[in-house]
């Protein structure tokens, strides 16, 4: 069964960097999936990976990472100035980023149309019975 976490991005805007990075990051080494409403910084996020590489081991075997944003490259002018007047007023509520814990997220994929998250088929092994 494969869990996801909506984070609504009200619930990190008051942490720090540091807050928001280690918030996310429990979450996903709970194998549930986040989907978050927006996105980190640049820094942030390098900040998201540096953190996971120093906390692989044999449970938690990393992250993957994809962030989704909304601009439109074939926007016309009043559409483009439209669009910097969104961001301005919401800033890093744009757009969507995912977190997945690699044990369960194989890759995700991103193209204008559609999110593709592709998992890791996890299987249980059963005892075998003694007859």
């Amino acid at each position: 069964m494969v869990t996801i976490q909506f984070v609504p991005y009200s619930e990190i805007e008051q942490l720090s960097s540091l807050g928001r990075i280690r918030k996310l990051l429990n979450i996903a080494k709970q194998n549930k999936i986040v989907l978050l409403q927006g996105k980190l910084k640049r820094d942030e996020e390098t900040e998201l990976i540096k953190v996971t590489m120093e906390e692989i081991n044999k449970e938690f075997k990393g992250i993957e990472l994809a962030v989704v944003n909304p601009t439109s490259t074939k926007a016309t002018g009043f559409q483009k100035f439209k669009n910097s007047m969104v961001g301005a007023l919401l800033g890093d509520r744009q757009g969507i980023t995912i977190i997945g814990p690699a044990n369960i997220v194989k890759s995700i994929k991103k193209d204008p149309n559609k999110i593709e998250l592709y998992t890791k088929e996890l299987r249980k092994q059963r005892k075998k019975r003694k007859k």
